[in-house]
Parts: C-alpha cells; sequence; structure tokens
C-alpha cells in the first residue's frame, strides 16, 4: 500500500507536484525545474492549466494570504475564489469590514 500523496507548487514555474505528506520537521522541497522552495497547497489541491496566467495569479493570492487546499469533513477544501473578479470582491470585502484576508477569501459569498 502507498504512502498517501499531498501538492505542493512552484509559483514561478506554474507546476504542482504529487508527493509524500511531509513528516514534522521536514517540510522543505525544492522544485525539480528551478530549484525555488516549494509550497505544500494540500491534498484536495487541482492545479490549473500552465498557461492559464489569470488562474496562477488568483493562486499566488491565496497562497500568499495563507489559503491552502486541505480536505474538509465533507470532502473538499470548501469554496476557493477562481478569478480575479472574485478574489477582487473579497479583498475590497476585507478591506472595508477589517476581516482578515484569508477569511474573505474563501467566503462562498460577499454580502
Amino acid at each position: 500500500m502507498g504512502h498517501a500523496k499531498t501538492s505542493f507548487v512552484c509559483l514561478p514555474c506554474r507546476a504542482s507536484y504529487k508527493q509524500p505528506y511531509p513528516r514534522s520537521g521536514h517540510n522543505e522541497r525544492s522544485c525539480p525545474r528551478c530549484g525555488e522552495p516549494l509550497i505544500h497547497v494540500g491534498s484536495a489541491f487541482a492545479a490549473p492549466r500552465r498557461r492559464d496566467v489569470a488562474a496562477w495569479r488568483v493562486l499566488s493570492l491565496l497562497l500568499h494570504a495563507g489559503v491552502r487546499f486541505h480536505k474538509s469533513c465533507c470532502g473538499g477544501p470548501g469554496y476557493r475564489p477562481r478569478t480575479l473578479g472574485e478574489a477582487r470582491a473579497r479583498m475590497a470585502y476585507a478591506r472595508a469590514t477589517g476581516e482578515p484576508f484569508a477569511q474573505a477569501l474563501v467566503r462562498y459569498e460577499v454580502p
């Protein structure tokens, strides 16, 4: 039986890699293409196509805000914005209300 896998991404290369879950204390992974550190994004992550620059920009925004793609009790990671417009609306809501960006970005709806 194989070990469970999780996803890591390299934002500069717009690449995603499935790798075994990191052991505690051993979380540093490097991109095989450029050598930059990989970001652990979680096991419920589905990478956009490499040429979909807008989707990678949204992903970069989510990752830099601390949002990841871990499975929840219902299977998936929950809502994540897919377009810059959806992300911008949630960022504006966060600025207006003081809600943390990571929390606002995963809101299904913005009031």
